[in-house]
């Protein structure tokens, strides 16, 4: 369970906004084993009910040698789509992550957990890293997306 736990983000959605037939942004399903409570490194973490409303600034980092590993959600781990882990939004959820420092945006499915680096809430794929700029650990605003 850690191994998916801690596992590189990704998904199956495609970095064009839902544009594909056959993958759709569905609810969280809260019941799922991916949105209870778990614990990483002795710390336990609370997955929230809802993402409505949410925004929060900090740091973030990204994901890329991880291709083919597991997500939290179980989907595989393809570097150059747009995806991310955070600790405790419901997944999957969907979040618009600014680049404070050169003020550019992607939108992003957040279907995996972590990232459990100190000081950093949010890890992004590589393809998301790259339309904002990201290289390293930047500071950056998430706020979900109302669906």
């Amino acid at each position: 369970m850690i191994c998916i736990l801690i596992s590189g983000c990704a998904s199956l959605f495609s970095d064009k906004p839902f544009q594909s037939s056959n993958i759709e942004l569905r609810a969280p399903n809260l019941m799922a084993a991916y949105n209870k409570p778990y614990t990483i490194f002795g710390v336990t973490y609370y997955p929230l009910k809802s993402a409505k409303g949410y925004r929060e600034i900090g740091y973030a980092s990204w994901y890329g040698s991880e291709f083919g590993n597991r997500t939290s959600m179980g989907t595989r781990f393809i570097p150059e789509r747009v995806t991310a882990a955070h600790k405790t939004l419901p997944l999957p959820s969907r979040v618009r992550v600014t680049n404070l420092q050169n003020g550019l945006q992607v939108d992003v499915i957040v279907n995996d957990r972590g990232p459990f680096k100190k000081g950093r809430v949010i890890d992004l794929s590589r393809g998301a890293a790259k339309k904002i700029g990201l290289s390293g650990v930047m500071k950056v605003k998430i706020e979900h997306l109302n669906d």
